[in-house]
């Protein structure tokens, strides 16, 4: 039995670098939702999306698409236009989030630390060290580790790499300061603060990148993760605190690095906020809310009975 809609359109694959990630988010997403008694229409997105929902007219869309025009608030405002309810952060929070410039001066400026960072060109990144290394690379607004090099002390600047990539021709980058340590994760589903996941790359794996996130056994997930109980409570309640600053709703992920080395830092910094998380088979949401009691099904169930317009 459903809730409050009844057939809801579930977007997927689109046409940025993140296709094939959405697509299996996507034909996640309709499988559970169909066993939860929705009458579900999947739908590829193509440019014209406004034609094909006016066809389909579903109560909602599930956003299930990842990376440029569905995760940066692109669709969000067709959805707005077309005043269907839709799932997870609205136009801003998603424009803010996708764009990890203006994302670190909204967290800076709600007090979640970040790491220094400077913006330049694509050709420039390949030019000449933007920063002293260690730093890592990446576009400004790309998704899911696309694009990311990682400049090690002593190393050159990857420029044949940065420039036979065409997923980042046009790209401006950013260069960030390298934080060394544990990768840890954290979700929030509404205003409820989820676990953490310490994420452990497969052996021969630089971090945790593509393949690692979308390859089964890329990664190890330690949930929960295995840190002292003041880093614990210091990561979720940043990660609510991160939800908030960019007006996220629904369902979000805060990713973070923890330096405990005994001859690290220390430090404990945000790396960025996902609106869009994955809902793969080796997706760290499902996998974290699972965790808290809730099955598959009852995870999309929420995510789409929270559908609205205004996000």
């Amino acid at each position: 039995m459903t809730g409050k809609f009844e057939h809801i359109a579930v977007l997927m694959g689109g046409w940025s670098s993140e296709r094939e990630v959405s697509l299996a988010s996507g034909a996640a997403c309709a499988e559970a939702l169909r066993g939860e008694g929705y009458r579900v229409t999947d739908v590829d997105v193509t440019p014209d999306l406004a034609d094909q929902l006016k066809a389909i007219k579903p109560d909602a869309c599930f956003n299930a698409l990842h990376g440029r025009w569905g995760e940066d608030g692109c669709v969000q405002g067709l959805l707005e236009m077309l005043s269907i309810p839709y799932t997870h952060s609205g136009v801003l929070a998603s424009a803010l989030a996708m764009h990890k410039v203006r994302a670190k001066d909204v967290l800076a400026s709600a007090g979640v630390p970040v790491a220094e960072s400077v913006v330049l060109s694509r050709d420039d990144a390949a030019r000449e060290h933007a920063m002293e290394p260690p730093y890592v690379l990446k576009p400004v607004e790309e998704g899911s580790s696309v694009g990311i090099y990682i400049v090690a002390k002593g190393m050159d600047v990857p420029r044949d790499a940065l420039l036979g990539n065409d997923a980042i021709k046009d790209a401006e980058m950013m260069a960030e300061r390298f934080i060394p340590g544990r990768e840890l994760t954290c979700g929030v589903l509404g205003d409820e603060v989820l676990d953490i996941i310490e994420i452990l790359p497969a052996e021969g794996l630089e971090f945790y990148d593509y393949e690692a996130k979308y390859t089964p056994g890329g990664s190890k997930h330690v949930l929960p993760a295995k840190i002292s109980p003041n880093i614990y409570h210091s990561i979720r309640k940043l990660t609510l605190e991160a939800h908030k600053a960019l007006g996220c709703r629904g369902v979000s992920r805060t990713d973070f690095r923890f330096d405990e080395n005994p001859d690290g830092s220390g430090e404990l910094i945000c790396l960025e906020v996902n609106t869009q998380p994955g809902m793969t088979a080796t997706s760290l949401v499902p996998e974290l809310a699972a965790y808290n009691g809730k099955s598959f099904g009852d995870l999309v169930r929420w995510i789409v009975e929270d559908a609205s317009c205004n996000r």
